[in-house]
């Protein structure tokens, strides 16, 4: 299990928001925590620590107000740790090869491919051919209807009629180099993993899958790491002592493979 460090980015500011609180109307957020440092700060960092994998993810949409100012930050944490981050948050075929040229290693997608509620295949198949494989991570986040998680869109929003589960998955797997999943329900609130969740991708993950969501102490880590059968890597944003929480970044690091 590897630590996968992430800048989220929303009204031009590095923060950590709940993730279910996210609104594009009035670009509104329950907010966890906002830095005083920009974007850059923190991608030299995880740059000076060797850190890789991570992600910068653009929480406002491209009609807002707010979007330039955002992206600004993106390029600027891209600038300071070239080829070292991923980009997420409004790619589609119009930006990807932009945000590679600027220095992402990848790009994360999930809007452009799951689009009307739907998986489109030739959307997706799109994608790959413009970037390459090899740079694209699909976002898979997800949220509870009933007893099962949906693939949900347009900074975790809308739900789509695409179910997360082990078929959708194995399906996927051929498509992009790696997962990015926000269990949304628990993103931002330090209260815990999705256990459920955790497990199903343990069991059927094949391609690199990194997992965010509800991270509270290092108990979690080590549940995570029990349930993802060590498949799993982790993304911790509000918990971290880097965004006002209790875990101190040093020995997160420290408590990984």
């Amino acid at each position: 299990m590897k630590f996968r460090p992430c800048i989220d980015i929303h009204n031009g500011k590095v923060k950590q928001i709940v993730g279910s609180s996210l609104k594009d109307q009035g670009d509104k957020a329950a907010e966890n925590f906002v830095a005083l440092q920009d974007a850059a700060f923190f991608a030299s960092l995880y740059r000076e620590k060797g850190l890789k994998g991570g992600h910068i993810i653009l929480l406002n949409p491209s009609d807002s107000e707010y979007y330039e100012k955002t992206r600004q930050q993106a390029l600027l944490a891209l600038s300071a740790y070239p080829f070292g981050l991923q980009v997420g948050g409004g790619i589609r075929l119009s930006n990807a090869e932009f945000f590679l040229k600027k220095g992402a290693s990848h790009v994360i997608v999930t809007s452009y491919v799951f689009k009307d509620g739907q998986l489109h295949f030739n959307r997706l198949k799109e994608m790959v051919n413009a970037v390459g494989k090899e740079h694209l991570v699909l976002d898979l986040s997800c949220r509870r209807k009933g007893k099962e998680y949906y693939i949900v869109t347009d900074r975790w929003q809308n739900y789509t009629d695409v179910k997360l589960n082990d078929e959708t998955i194995e399906r996927l797997s051929d498509c992009c180099s790696e997962f990015l999943i926000h269990a949304v329900d628990v993103e931002g609130k330090s209260q815990g993993i999705e256990k459920a969740l955790v497990s199903m991708l343990g069991n059927t993950c094949r391609i690199p899958c990194t997992y965010a969501g509800g991270v509270h102490d290092f108990q979690d880590l080590k549940l995570l790491k029990e349930l993802g059968k060590g498949k799993l890597d982790v993304t911790i944003g509000s918990a971290l002592d880097l965004f006002g929480g209790k875990m101190k970044f040093e020995d997160v690091l420290a408590c990984m493979e």
